[in-house]
């Protein structure tokens, strides 16, 4: 099996209760410490084996390979990474059952990231996660006062848009937000506007 580590805990001795991603079902996992084991992380892709356990309800994690990236070396890129899929583990923690859709959006955000701007990839890649989840809000209404957006238009976390004057927030060019949510780019925002919505992304997906 394959999957994206999104959270670790650690426990007695060293040993870890490690949280997988796989393509349909969210595992928990213990992790015997030991010093021929592979190194894991957040965010790192590994193929694994499972094995189960009449004494224990959570499998043991074994034969653990990393499955590397191209860029996993630069520090920047695995930073931000490591931060947007920490942000997974709260957002799926009570589900089971997972859509291929998850496995998928991460594969193809560790391929664009190869040559993107991190925080740009990551971004335009949560608003796929949100499309699909049915969370973007492109009737473009605030969510404080329920009034439409004709101008200037501010996001809050999740990437609920709202009125700068209503949630006293920076305020976006509202054409620049609409080619980020149906378009899914962020060719028009500068480096200061990424950074304002990597913020917001880094409080909850």
């Amino acid at each position: 099996m394959q999957g994206y580590i999104i959270n670790i805990n650690s426990v007695r001795d060293e040993d870890l209760i490690v949280t997988i991603l796989s393509e349909d079902y969210l595992y928990t996992t213990y992790r015997f410490y030991g010093t021929r084991h592979s190194i894991i992380n957040i965010g790192f892709k590994i193929d694994f084996e499972l094995e189960r356990n009449f004494k224990s309800n959570i499998p043991r994690l074994k034969d653990v390979l990393h499955i590397g990236f191209s860029w996993i070396l630069d520090r920047e890129k695995l930073y931000c990474w490591q931060r947007y899929i920490k942000l997974f583990y709260p957002h799926l923690k009570d589900v089971d059952n997972i859509d291929r859709f998850y496995i998928e959006l991460l594969d193809d955000l560790a391929h664009k990231m190869i040559k993107q701007n991190p925080k740009r990839a990551i971004i335009e890649n949560y608003i796929l996660l949100c499309q699909y989840e049915g969370r973007l809000h492109t009737e473009y209404e605030c969510l404080l006062c329920d009034q439409p957006i004709t101008k200037d238009i501010s996001v809050v976390r999740s990437f609920l848009p709202t009125h700068s004057s209503c949630s006293y927030s920076r305020a976006f060019d509202l054409q620049n937000i609409k080619e980020l949510f149906e378009e899914k780019t962020l060719v028009k925002f500068s480096d200061d506007e990424v950074e304002y919505l990597w913020n917001i992304l880094l409080q909850g997906l």
